[in-house]
């Protein structure tokens, strides 16, 4: 049998099962109870059998104790409410968990090989300015969904979607030739809906150092050309008329600045590509994030594939025209509407490439696709999987985890955050203040589903309150006492581990038994904040038992089984953190 806990009392019950109805089937659940005093174990079992059995649920589990098969792993099984089974462990079944996780070490806790590859995307900014804390959070859960998923024995790929073709980076793009030419002086009016930050100054200022004036035009080519924009409000809102008529503004300015630059215009458009992008590959390795490929929306276009797939689907009668433009029937697969893929000036949609994009995630053999979005992508959700549908791809492959929005609150003030203005805190402000280790965990102490008031004085307090300092400690606490000590520590995987026999000692080993069991229940339900939880109880248990015993006590036994305790909960602490990118202190 099974030297996991878990697994051999789910064998024991499988035997009794075999004994007390033969041929009967079920699925065999054991949960850890919340509370202590029943037990280390709880099945339901007997609860399940009551229907096909036609008995009481507690004379089921009566049957099913007496049928059990004699352990050593086991104290005590009884029956307890209406029909559920208790265990208690023995002792030695307990604390056996410390030489598992010496002998492990970096690898406790993982899972065996699925064999299953699994596409994690997620960011995806368009890359028009420097990431802000919003997306920060998206980060922080998709690096740690990737490690969690990896952990748990999948084969995971981390990708980033580049937005380089669509109307965004026109945008930035045009914002960046108005600054270039307002630096020497074109008077050309910057439209309130372009990107106002500094960066974008930056950018016109590379070129003009690169290549002077090669790229002043006459301002009143484009001033001719476009009808104006509506006067500008000091509030920066617009009825819906006026925000029409200021999107009609830009669009014709994008437009005559391609028909008079030409050629020269896909080098302004290249050049604030890649100032952005290298700048938020930067920023996202600062945080700790890496991708292991960066796909280009430009590379759909270049291939065919938005041309391919909006062909097979017109193919399969899911596109009809309208207007001169082409509509997919979204609305037949469970959107709200039907949806544009062609325009009727021949361009695509957004919407045809991101098609596109999953259609080539499937032809890339994916056994799961996981899309990180952010909420107010929420709408996309069905209008992409009626598509995978349309293409008869399997849906069921793909999940979309929606992250919700971050509040910042500074001195107790909300700040506001606004990319095009430019009036945005950055990931990297963010970083700075807190540290790239309070931002990553802060940002997993809550639900991604569920909005985030991020608490700036609290991530940066050096007190119990402070999670992450919290955690961190309890490592740091105990590298500090094996310095006191100054023993080997590869001696500790063989000490004698009788003397744990109080009720903290015992209930630190059955924290550390359960880290297999979070690690694959947060994997399995896309919940990294499970394990953030779990490593805040870990760590609290453990400063609990320091504060109350000394671990280098005078009797050399019980202090070797004590330190050797304590070195499995600062591995299991270690395994914890390094999956969701948090540093783990020796000293702090």
């Amino acid at each position: 049998m099974s030297s996991d806990p878990k697994t051999h009392l789910a064998e024991l019950l499988q035997a009794a099962l075999a004994s007390v109805a033969p041929g009967e089937r079920a699925d065999i659940q054991l949960e850890r109870p919340r509370d202590p005093t029943h037990g280390d174990f709880a099945s339901n079992l007997a609860l399940q059998l009551a229907r096909a059995l036609k008995e009481s649920p507690r004379k089921i589990a009566e049957r099913l104790v007496r049928e059990l098969p004699t352990s050593p792993m086991v104290d005590k099984a009884e029956v307890a409410g209406a029909g559920f089974i208790n265990f208690r462990l023995a002792v030695a079944a307990k604390t056996d968990v410390v030489k598992a996780v010496l002998a492990r070490r970096d690898d406790y806790g993982r899972g065996a090989p699925t064999g299953r590859k699994v596409q994690v995307e997620f960011v995806s900014a368009n890359p028009t300015g420097p990431l802000h804390v919003g997306h920060g959070r998206g980060a922080a859960y998709g690096a740690s969904l990737a490690c969690l998923l990896a952990f748990a024995g999948n084969e995971v790929c981390r990708e980033y979607y580049v937005n380089d073709a669509g109307r965004q980076m026109d945008i930035l793009a045009l914002s960046t030739w108005l600054r270039y030419l307002e630096s020497f002086g074109e008077t050309v009016p910057f439209p309130p809906n372009a990107y106002q930050g500094d960066y974008v100054r930056e950018m016109a200022a590379q070129i003009r150092q690169a290549h002077g004036s090669l790229y002043v035009h006459p301002a009143v080519a484009i001033l001719a050309s476009v009808p104006p924009a509506p006067a500008r409000r000091e509030d920066g809102e617009y009825p819906p008329e006026e925000k029409e008529q200021l999107e009609r503004h830009l669009d014709g300015l994008i437009e005559a600045a391609k028909d008079l630059l030409g050629e020269e215009w896909m080098y302004v458009h290249q050049h604030a590509l890649t100032e952005q992008l290298a700048d938020c590959r930067e920023d996202l390795e600062a945080f700790g994030v890496h991708f292991d490929c960066w796909f280009s929306e430009r590379s759909l276009y270049d291939t065919g594939m938005v041309a391919k797939v909006v062909a097979e689907l017109e193919k399969r009668g899911h596109i009809y025209g309208q207007d001169g433009a082409k509509w997919f029937r979204s609305a037949a697969f469970g959107d709200e509407k039907d949806r544009v893929v062609q325009r009727d000036n021949g361009s695509y949609t957004y919407f045809a490439s991101d098609i596109a994009y999953h259609a080539n995630k499937f032809e890339r053999g994916f056994d799961r696709v996981i899309d990180i979005w952010g909420a107010d992508h929420h709408g996309y959700v069905a209008r992409v999987t009626g598509a995978l549908k349309a293409l008869d791809l399997d849906a069921d492959r793909l999940d979309v985890a929606l992250v919700q929005f971050v509040s910042l609150f500074r001195d107790g003030a909300k700040v506001s955050m606004s990319t095009r203005a430019g009036s945005y805190v950055t990931l990297r402000e963010l970083r700075d203040e807190v540290g790239g280790d309070a931002c990553r965990f802060f940002y997993l102490l809550r639900k991604q589903d569920q909005a985030l008031d991020f608490d700036l004085t609290l991530a940066k307090s050096e007190s119990n309150d402070n999670p992450v300092y919290y955690v961190q400690y309890a490592h740091a606490r105990i590298c500090s006492v094996l310095d006191q000590w100054g023993g080997k520590e590869d001696e500790l995987p063989e000490a004698n581990l009788k003397p744990l026999a109080s009720e903290r000692e015992l209930g630190l080993c059955g924290r550390l038994q359960s880290f297999p069991e979070v690690v694959a229940q947060a994997a399995g339900d896309f919940a990294p904040h499970a394990l953030a939880f779990y490593l805040r109880d870990l760590a609290g248990e453990f400063h609990s038992w320091y504060n109350a015993e000394r671990l280098l006590v005078d009797d050399d036994r019980q202090r070797r089984a004590r330190l050797a305790l304590a070195v499995a909960v600062r591995q299991v602490l270690r395994n914890g953190l390094r999956i969701l990118g948090v540093s783990a202190p020796e000293a702090m």
